[in-house]
């Protein structure tokens, strides 16, 4: 069987720990025996960003809007222990926090559902779809530690030198502070990457802040939503039945629980990071949800949700075979494959995309999956696989439904 032919690259990001282990097994059992696999490699494992002052972080931002797809591994980010433990040179920031800053894009998360895996949730009957602002609050924040009293303020200094100054709180002991921002324009992105993505997916859109407590910088999120709303998509939501709806975080996530789901929740940026993994938890996994990072200019990095899952790895490199579910990894490449074969005409590559997710959510619902889903699976699983039988596993059933086809 002849190669499948890819017209453009995508940008490969390389990620961390167990993670990459898992990453390079799909690509040797899953991809290159099936497509001519064309990519631009960065290595974005912890060493190699701090070795590169995160130059290699900023290159694949640039490669994802040059190419217009790209796909990523999960990678670390540091703290005081991995900083020890990789013998860093500094504590090197989010990788993904630098990337979403640089496409100025939304992340779309939703879960891979199958049908023997029920949500905890028993009213949730569809997929809860989170968009997540990728752009500032605590992920491009300011902090400081200070040692003794004094007085905290935020300053503001326009071009022309004027000052601007605020009160934070007058410290009468040591204590901590944290400054953070967004832009307007990041906002408005957010908002029209949510309701063009809620119209593609035909869904209601549920977006929530605490404007109530926060009455300037969660006001200022309210306001541009409903603005771009009222302005740019009220027509067509009403033509297509569709609404917009806003309340506070709180009230959201009370609903979301007696909710059915299928609706689009936007979230701030940490919100949609917490939330999204209630989301994955409760359907689920956190293994089993897809993720893309979508920009306004119409670039798209997909990427697993989860973390490096840095336990297995340990245990991994004792010689031991673990039972990683690889399922969102996949997802991540089929999911920047389609986008690929779309956006060039490839149709073949597209429909291999789609083989390769129904190869692997049938072997599932066929009961032969990895230990993460043994709890939740009913009826109980027929077996339970090492990472690496899994993936066989399905590359045998993508065999069969390629060849099938032929």
């Amino acid at each position: 069987m002849a190669k499948i032919q890819m017209k453009t690259p995508i940008a490969e990001l390389d990620g961390d720990e167990m993670t990459r282990i898992l990453w390079a097994v799909i690509k040797e059992k899953l991809l290159e025996p099936f497509i001519d696999l064309k990519t631009e490699y960065f290595d974005l494992g912890l060493k190699a960003r701090d070795d590169s002052d995160d130059k290699i972080t900023y290159e694949s931002a640039k490669a994802i809007k040059r190419l217009g797809v790209g796909v990523k591994c999960a990678t670390i980010t540091s703290n005081a222990a991995r900083m020890e433990e990789y013998k860093l040179k500094q504590l090197t920031p989010s990788p993904n926090g630098i990337i979403r800053a640089e496409l100025d894009g939304t992340v779309f998360r939703k879960p891979i559902i199958v049908k023997n895996v029920k949500p905890a949730v028993k009213s949730w009957e569809k997929p809860f779809i989170m968009g997540r602002h990728a752009y500032g609050d605590i992920y491009k924040s300011c902090e400081m530690y200070v040692d003794k009293p004094g007085k905290a303020e935020i300053v503001f200094t326009d071009e022309n030198g004027n000052e601007t100054r605020k009160t934070i709180m007058q410290m009468k002991e040591p204590g901590i502070i944290q400054g953070v921002h967004n832009l307007d324009k990041s906002i408005e992105n957010f908002a029209r990457c949510c309701f063009r993505y809620a119209l593609d997916e035909k869904v209601d859109v549920w977006f929530a802040t605490k404007d109530t407590i926060s009455k300037t910088y969660d006001g200022r999120f309210k306001e541009i939503f409903q603005n771009v709303f009222d302005s740019e998509f009220k027509a067509e939501f009403e033509k297509t039945g569709l609404t917009y709806f806003y309340t506070l975080i709180d009230d959201i996530v009370a609903r979301v629980m007696k909710h059915e789901g299928g609706i689009l929740w936007a979230c701030k940026n940490y919100d949609g990071d917490v939330m999204s993994d209630m989301i994955a938890s409760a359907s689920g996994s956190l293994s089993m949800m897809t993720s893309v990072l979508v920009s306004p200019d119409g670039c798209f990095e997909y990427e697993a949700a989860h973390g490096t899952v840095q336990r297995h790895y340990y245990r991994y490199l004792k010689g031991e075979k673990t039972s990683t579910n690889p399922v969102a990894l996949i997802f991540a490449w089929t999911g920047a494959l389609a986008k690929r074969g779309e956006l060039d005409g490839t149709n073949e590559l597209v429909d291999f995309a789609h083989k390769l997710e129904n190869s692997t959510l049938t072997l599932i619902e066929d009961g032969i999956m990895t230990g993460d889903l043994k709890a939740l699976a009913e009826p109980a699983p027929k077996e339970i696989l090492d990472s690496w039988e899994f993936i066989d596993r399905i590359a045998e059933r993508l065999a069969k439904s390629i060849n099938a086809a032929i």
